[in-house]
C-alpha cells in the first residue's frame, strides 16, 4: 500500500479532502523521522514503537571476491509492532 492509497482511504473515512489527508500523512512521517533523527523513540499505543538501535561493528564477507571486510558500527531505525497488531496478523 502506498501513501496515496492510505490518503485515499483516510479521506473516504474521514470526509477530508485527499490533499488535506496527504498533508497530514506527510507531517506525521516527518515528525517521526525528526524524532528518530534526534535519537528519540516514538510509541503509538495499539500500533507499535519506532526507535533507533546501534548495530555493533562486525566482520563481513564480500560475496563477489570472497574477501573479509570490516563493517563499522551504524545506527538503524527499527519498528516493533504492538501485541494488538501482531494478533490481528496472526488471526488471519
Amino acid at each position: 500500500m502506498t501513501k496515496a492509497e492510505i490518503a485515499q482511504r483516510l479521506a473516504q473515512s474521514t470526509g477530508l479532502s485527499q490533499v488535506d489527508t496527504a498533508a497530514v500523512i506527510e507531517g506525521f512521517i516527518e515528525a517521526i523521522a525528526q524524532a528518530l533523527e534526534k535519537g528519540d523513540h516514538v510509541e503509538i499505543r495499539g500500533f507499535g514503537t519506532f526507535k533507533v538501535v546501534e548495530r555493533a561493528p562486525r566482520t563481513g564477507r564480500n560475496p563477489k571476491a570472497g574477501a573479509t571486510i570490516a563493517i563499522p558500527k551504524r545506527k538503524t531505525p527499527t519498528f516493533k509492532p504492538s501485541n494488538a497488531v501482531k494478533n490481528r496478523i496472526v488471526q488471519r
